[in-house]
């Protein structure tokens, strides 16, 4: 009868390494370890020891003059009663889920018209791109210049077509709809990345989709959209995890003179700088921001499980 042929074992499994191979891979690694041991240093130092000891804050009564006393969970209780908590998560979850889709969709519509630009293409990247180099303090200031209730640039424009415009930097319900549509002010890097996806996207399949006879927007939402599915998820990340910690833009407009009251534009980072540095209560602005860091990973980490159904990567079998 005949035997069935044991398969031939592999030789790398029973040879032992080398010697000098071995000596060769440590070199590597101890060459590796001491390029990027500045970088280990400096993370160490300014970013994983201050969340630790942050932690260690939250759980203190601490006013930076005096000692830290530690008083356990109860800043964590206190996140529970204070209203102001709830109302800038409110106004912080507002703004980033009505800013984030018009970023993405606004940067696309810019995007797809560069794609067919043509050489004039890095005129106008550079021109998108230029408000991104703007200092986020002028663009604080330039709100309330372009959305003053009276003289602003904005309610001028729409005047001219018959509508009289609201008084975006003082009526509470109108507050958020001007920093929504001042933060289209600088979509420059997402257009820029969306451009440089769109240029990857084949052409053939462009052309066969043509000779199937879809139209322009079938074509959008069968062929480029799935293509560069994978950048737009890329960024609804990184623009939701700037969304909730904004802080410059508003707190320069609404609260940098310090008498402002009107709270629809009391954001949580601003809630929390407030509780830091103007009331120096660095414990309870240790939790708040403990708190901060967990919601924004809750978040991502449904928009990864939303994004097994959603997004297509080249080679994926789905």
């Amino acid at each position: 009868m005949a035997t069935l042929a044991r398969p031939a074992r592999d030789a790398s499994a029973t040879v032992p390494m080398r010697p000098e191979l071995r000596r060769r891979q440590r070199r590597n690694l101890r060459a590796a370890l001491l390029f990027i041991l500045p970088w280990i240093i400096g993370a160490s130092i300014f970013t994983v020891w201050p969340i630790l000891y942050s932690g260690y804050l939250s759980l203190t009564d601490y006013d930076v003059i005096n000692a830290p006393e530690f008083i356990g969970l109860d800043n964590y209780r206190r996140l529970l009663s204070d209203e102001k908590i709830a109302l800038s998560l409110f106004n912080t979850a507002y703004y980033t889920v009505l800013l984030v889709p018009a970023q993405i969709l606004f940067s696309l519509a810019l995007a797809m018209l560069l794609n067919e630009a043509g050489r004039s293409s890095s005129f106008f990247r550079t021109a998108f791109y230029l408000p991104n180099m703007t200092p986020p303090v002028a663009v604080g200031i330039l709100l309330l210049l372009l959305f003053n209730g009276q003289q602003g640039l904005i309610n001028m424009a729409l005047g001219w077509v018959g509508i009289d415009g609201p008084n975006w930097t003082t009526d509470g319900p109108w507050i958020k709809p001007g920093l929504i549509l001042m933060g289209l002010w600088s979509v420059g890097s997402t257009v820029i990345i969306l451009l440089a996806a769109l240029r990857n996207v084949p052409a053939e399949l462009y052309d066969s989709a043509k000779v199937d006879g879809a139209n322009w927007w079938q074509r959008t939402m069968k062929v480029t959209v799935p293509m560069i599915s994978g950048t737009i998820f890329f960024l609804v990340i990184v623009n939701t995890i700037a969304g909730l910690q904004t802080f410059t833009e508003a707190y320069t407009a609404f609260f940098g003179a310090g008498t402002y009251s009107n709270e629809a534009a009391l954001f949580y980072a601003i809630y929390l700088f407030q509780q830091a540095f103007e009331f120096l209560n660095m414990g309870y602005a240790s939790a708040m921001a403990w708190l901060l860091f967990v919601i924004i990973m809750i978040i991502t980490g449904i928009q990864f499980l939303v994004s097994k159904r959603l997004v297509f990567y080249e080679g994926d079998d789905k």
